[in-house]
């Protein structure tokens, strides 16, 4: 080793090491604008084609599907709404009236079954308080099976089907309506409709249970006139759904309507009372 080498100077130079020209990442280069492009349009040309990340890209679509969401639950909130936003103010009141009757009907069957307990709680003679009360029970119960006649207040119903379009799902929408509005008890034509009463279409006509009827279909219904009614002929309801397919419907209050079409009693097969 010469002696020029050997020189602190010199061992310091050799054992640091040579600088390395430090280059900015890409990302963070500075560019330099192109020369004739105004300034829109240099912004323009920042801002597309876009530069987006994963992340960005999955919160815009989780945000994506939300929005469609909340569209689809306020476009079917619209759709079941759109009948009573196109009623008049006199179909509007008539509904609302005849939910209060609904009301005022649930009311007392309640009131009916507490006074019942407490004839029964408060009778000097409960047994025979009980055997009364036993056949009242027996009887409503046969006229809910069709089992027994049954006669009063309610309307008759007249279906009169011109074109051949009525089917039985709209019966069936006519008997479910009417049950909602109270009817006690319902015939249509010679057959008496009971809690499990389905209906099908049928050539050139509908069968109730099996039993083929005719046009014109002939409901009597027992109940409260004033609440039957009104059911049907809602916005949108049982007439207007009829009068729709070219059917002619006309419904008339009677203080006295016969329910004469009864139901063999039968017995379970398999069920048997489990009182004692």
């Amino acid at each position: 080793m010469s002696n020029e080498d050997a020189t602190p100077e010199n061992r310091l130079r050799k054992e640091l090491p040579e600088e390395v020209p430090a280059t900015a990442p890409e990302a963070d280069e500075v560019r330099e604008p192109e020369p004739g492009l105004t300034g829109r349009q240099r912004l323009v040309k920042g801002l597309w084609p876009p530069r987006a990340s994963r992340a960005q890209l999955i919160v815009a679509l989780l945000l994506f599907g939300l929005g469609f969401g909340l569209a689809v639950q306020v476009a079917s909130n619209s759709d079941s709404d759109s009948a009573l936003r196109g009623a008049r103010q006199e179909d509007l009141v008539r509904i609302l009236d005849e939910l209060d009757d609904r009301t005022q009907r649930l009311e007392d069957e309640k009131q009916g079954l507490e006074k019942q307990r407490d004839e029964l709680e408060n009778s000097s003679d409960q047994a025979e308080e009980a055997r009364k009360q036993t056949v009242e029970k027996e009887r409503q119960l046969g006229i809910l099976a069709g089992t027994v006649a049954a006669q009063g207040p309610g309307i008759t119903i007249t279906i009169d089907d011109t074109k051949g379009t009525v089917e039985a799902d709209m019966l069936l929408d006519a008997i479910q309506e009417l049950r909602a509005a109270g009817a006690e008890a319902i015939q249509v034509n010679d057959v008496r409709v009971v809690a499990g009463t389905y209906l099908t279409d049928s050539d050139n006509g509908v069968s109730v249970d099996g039993n083929k009827i005719n046009a014109p279909y002939r409901f009597q219904v027992i109940g409260n006139p004033k609440d039957l009614e009104p059911a049907l002929n809602i916005p949108g309801g049982v007439v207007q759904t009829l009068e729709k397919e070219q059917a002619i419907v006309t419904v008339e209050r009677s203080d006295k309507i016969v329910v004469d079409a009864l139901r063999a009693a039968q017995r379970p097969d398999y069920a048997r009372s489990s009182s004692r």
